[in-house]
């Protein structure tokens, strides 16, 4: 996961930065961090922690500048240590590099191994330190950020999603399958680039388009301009951003997630009607799916279970008695509208399956007469290396087992998943155009062990686009 913007403004960035993060926080909660610059100098502040914690209004004055980047860290490689908390800064011959990402690279260990070779030292146990350490090795000798950018296109293999912070300039850039999402949009005084469109929303902006896979953007007070680096004869989009890991109300590729989402539920009932009192979501993930569900079921829609949003960051759990408490913390049963009732319970997904067994059990404890569960995705039964926290097969309640074994498991009276097809029909993008490795299994980039899906990638020799004209025209028109 892990959430990434960048932003130039010419009235200041440190404040927008901060409102684009906290819009972002879903996307990691482990650690947060900006850097801004101004002048000669590199200012930054990050620490582990939510937004709200890492940041307040003096260290945010203390940032200083009207360029700057930002992130919060959902850890899938490296250890969860102030060391990898980003952004990441590098210091070379008159030039500061700071550096953001999203995404995971499954060849981290080879490129490390070779730098390390080379001479370089790392401090971290991240792949966002390989990342850098190409673009600083390149800046090096050509000073060209598009030259740096192509060659981590080309040594790079995984998923990708860049801000990167060059003395006064934001560059972004976006791996040629486009697996992890990026966006651009206008803003008062200048331009933002993040992972998702609420992030532009909650600094009054105009969401422009997604940041095209496989190219680079480059922004300034002068302005945005882009370079096509690659093009892949493919998308590979991750299907889990539209599944839970992007806000309902983000806008991802042309389709708000919201819609994909309650259309998923509409389809999760045509693959198996079934008569019920009532459709309850478990929040809040589960909420778009069921109200599709009810709205084509013409089944009520009622809250049976209520999330308390002040619960703590992280629990320590070491008993199995403990852990069933923390689910009953975070989520309490509305017992009035379950008791002797028929609930189709809606999620999102099922991982490793004891959330959904507790939840059921509990929906039972308060009184349920059935409970039929309706999964808004097709059983997981592989692991992730491309940027989701996702567990071995081992671990994976749907890998080797089928649907009747899961449900019993869980104890639901019935259990649906949404058919792949339709998914994909409701993502609207063509299957080819999606990764789909942990639910079939076959991955968009070679993997050792797995199987993977061929994919072509070209590196075209500059296409450049600019907005510079349409930007120096409001500037003037707003002087």
């Amino acid at each position: 996961m892990c959430g990434i913007v960048g932003v130039v403004d010419a009235g200041g960035v440190s404040f927008p930065l901060y409102y684009a993060l906290y819009a972002l926080q879903h996307r990691g909660q482990e650690s947060a961090g900006i850097s801004t610059f101004e002048g000669t100098t590199l200012y930054t502040h990050k620490a582990q922690g939510l937004v709200a914690e890492v940041f307040n209004s003096q260290t945010l004055q203390r940032l200083r500048g009207n360029t700057g980047i930002g992130h919060v860290r959902y850890p899938t490689t490296g250890s969860k240590v102030p060391e990898n908390v980003q952004p990441f800064n590098f210091r070379y011959q008159g030039l500061d590099l700071s550096i953001a990402h999203n995404g995971n690279l499954v060849n981290t260990a080879e490129l490390r191994e070779e730098y390390e070779r080379r001479g370089q030292i790392f401090s971290t146990t991240t792949d966002t330190e390989i990342i850098g350490s190409i673009i600083a090795d390149a800046l090096r000798t050509s000073k060209s950020m598009e030259d740096a950018v192509r060659l981590c296109m080309r040594r790079l293999r995984g998923s990708y999603a860049v801000v990167a912070l060059v003395n006064g300039t934001v560059y972004a850039f976006r791996d040629p399958l486009g697996i992890k999402p990026l966006c651009i949009g206008r803003i008062d005084q200048g331009y933002i680039v993040a992972s998702e469109s609420v992030a532009i929303d909650a600094l009054d902006g105009t969401l422009l388009r997604d940041v095209r896979p496989g190219e680079l953007l480059c922004i300034d007070e002068d302005g945005l301009s882009s370079v096509q680096i690659a093009t892949a004869d493919r998308r590979a989009y991750c299907i889990f951003e539209y599944i839970y890991f992007a806000r309902a109300d983000s806008v991802m590729d042309g389709k708000l997630v919201y819609d994909v989402r309650r259309q998923i539920g509409q389809k999760l009932y045509d693959a198996s009607p079934i008569e019920a009192d009532t459709v309850c979501p478990v929040p809040d993930s589960g909420i778009a799916y069921a109200a599709g569900y009810a709205e084509r079921s013409c089944t009520p829609f009622v809250e049976g279970l209520m999330k308390n949003r002040y619960m703590g960051r992280t629990f320590i759990m070491p008993t199995q008695k403990q852990r069933e408490r923390a689910v009953r913390i975070k989520l309490n049963t509305v017992r009035g509208n379950l008791k002797d009732k028929r609930v189709i319970l809606v999620d999102d997904s099922i991982v490793r399956g004891t959330t959904s067994r507790r939840i059921v059990n509990m929906i039972r404890d308060a009184g349920a007469e059935e409970i039929h569960l309706r999964v808004g995705s097709p059983p997981i039964i592989a692991p992730c290396y491309l940027g989701v926290d996702m567990p071995t097969r081992a671990e994976l309640i749907a890998s080797g087992s089928d649907v009747e074994a899961v449900r019993e498991s869980i104890g639901a009276n019935s259990l649906t998943y949404i058919p792949l097809d339709d998914l994909v029909e409701a993502i609207g993008c063509g299957e080819r155009n999606l990764c789909t490795g942990c639910l079939t299994g076959c991955y968009p980039v070679e993997i050792h062990g797995e199987r993977s899906c061929h994919c072509v990638v070209d590196y075209v020799a500059g296409t450049h686009q600019s907005d510079l004209s349409a930007f120096k025209a409001e500037k003037k028109r707003t002087a």
